[in-house]
């Protein structure tokens, strides 16, 4: 899209350790860090930090989407899903606390910890997802899915902030992207695990259906309790949690954070400084952007087991076994585009990328003659739009600055996701099933309205940019501080 800015004419972010070690005075606190120490440092970080949170949301968005494999396994008939609505309704009311609750859940993270609010969180939820198992209407489904999306509601905008706190903005978006690919991975096997305990069918007089709930409900409690061992706080405090980083190693991390956009530091928190972010027009193009994406990647989610099962004519079996191979292919999209943006330091044209890789599935997944075009659509759909979650996520980490506002963007940004869900349950409606044509013309023009905002977004970063170099504008409060495009 141009030149690129001076902040674009840095090293790679494989060189970054290196080039951040070579600056500063003999007394700074990270001078007796080699690079091949600091190396290893943000190594640590990533096996502990990426790994326990990609782990924990892959069960969250296992638990907050298995509705679908539920529903082909005998949920829709035994509980009367079928009638009206009610399955698009029960779908639906995960994401009204979900929005709601996600931007005081930043706030909260913040103040009491990640390590034992999000290992609570995952554990309760946990009991939420078996009690599930055991509901024996269509209104007693509905609320649980209300409690779920409560208490998911400060998992994923929590890790989303958090990660940002730790990483400098051209390393975010590969550990973004690992952190979803654990959730593809999630996606992808969520259908082969569902039909294996399916197979339970029967047993101590329960649904197959029944133990797809109750079993993954304990699975996601595992994982919550290792979350309390295991998950790490924030820089300025992660040198208490259990066998991880000491105080000097910490201090290298909030320096580099520095280095890099001046926010490492821990800010008082103050109810204007949380808020006066919503008056910056740029937090909510990207949070639009994220709203296109999720309408999109919780349609597919939702309804792709309803899709291959009756617009296909797979049997149950087959259409939770062949929901498993595009996640596989949107993981290899996923890494691949978040490996070329942060070593060549683009957003914007990767975001494009994925937008148009969508465009070009839902046609073919909506249209073609024959079903193997169509489940080649799927590919491409599933792929171009579950790549654009990390992508968005870098996106805005990269362009906002202050350890509140990145609490704000983060809570704007998850909850249009949800907003997302809401709106994929009622473009993607059971009329229009299997389908969906007005859906897929739905999910296209989401697309289109992602590139024409990008496009927006890089014209004014652009300005904001030549402006800052010739003395005229400071950027988010840094004089140094530069619009990644």
């Amino acid at each position: 899209m141009g030149t690129m800015t001076s902040i674009d004419e840095k090293p790679p972010a494989d060189h970054l350790i290196e080039d951040i070690a070579g600056k500063g005075s003999p007394s700074e606190e990270d001078e007796g860090f080699t690079p091949q120490e600091q190396k290893k440092i943000i190594r640590r970080i990533d096996l502990r930090l990426v790994t326990m949170t990609g782990l924990a949301y892959c069960i969250s968005l296992m638990d907050r989407t298995n509705l679908s494999m539920a529903a082909i396994a005998g949920l829709k008939e035994e509980l009367r899903l079928d009638i009206g609505q009610r399955y698009s309704i029960a779908v639906m009311m995960f994401f009204v606390p979900y929005i709601l609750l996600q931007p005081p859940m930043t706030v909260i993270i913040r103040k009491l910890g990640p390590t034992y609010f999000l290992g609570g969180i995952i554990v309760c939820w946990a009991g939420a997802m078996i009690g599930m198992g055991f509901v024996n209407d269509w209104g007693a489904l509905v609320g649980t899915r209300v409690l779920l999306g409560g208490l998911e509601a400060g998992y994923f905008p929590g890790c989303v902030y958090l990660l940002s706190c730790w990483y400098t903005r051209f390393e975010v978006q590969k550990r973004f992207s690992i952190f979803y690919l654990i959730g593809c991975v999630a996606s992808a096997l969520s259908g082969i695990l569902a039909f294996g305990l399916m197979q339970l069918n029967g047993k101590q007089g329960l649904s197959g259906w029944r133990w797809i709930f109750i079993l993954e409900g304990v699975i996601t409690g595992v994982i919550g309790i290792l979350c309390l061992f295991f998950l790490v706080d924030f820089p300025d405090r992660a040198h208490k949690s259990w066998r991880f980083l000491n105080k000097r190693e910490c201090a290298f991390i909030i320096r580099r954070i520095n280095k890099d956009r001046n926010d490492g530091d821990m800010e008082a928190f103050s109810l204007k400084k949380f808020l006066m972010p919503a008056l910056d027009l740029k937090i909510w193009g990207f949070a639009m952007i994220f709203f296109c994406i999720t309408t999109v990647t919780y349609a597919i989610a939702y309804f792709l087991p309803i899709i291959l099962r009756l617009g296909m004519g797979y049997g149950v079996g087959e259409s939770q076994c062949l929901s498993a191979p595009p996640y596989a292919f949107a993981g290899i999209v996923m890494y691949s585009t978040a490996w070329v943006a942060d070593k060549y330091r683009m957003r914007a044209q990767i975001v494009i990328f994925n937008a148009l890789l969508t465009i070009i599935g839902l046609p073919m997944m909506g249209f073609a003659k024959n079903d193997a075009a169509r489940y080649v659509g799927v590919f491409f759909t599933v792929a171009g739009c579950n790549a654009n979650i990390p992508a968005c996520m870098a996106y805005q980490a990269n362009n906002v600055r202050g350890q509140w506002t990145r609490a704000l963007s983060s809570a704007t940004l998850v909850g249009f996701g949800g907003l997302g869900g809401i709106v994929s349950t009622l473009v993607f409606r059971e009329q229009d099933a299997p389908q969906y044509i007005p859906g897929i013309y739905a999910a296209i023009a989401c697309n289109i309205l992602i590139i024409f905002i990008v496009i927006a977004l890089s014209l004014w970063f652009r300005i904001c940019n030549k402006q800052a170099d010739q003395g005229k504008r400071v950027i988010e409060g840094d004089a140094e501080f530069r619009y990644t495009i």
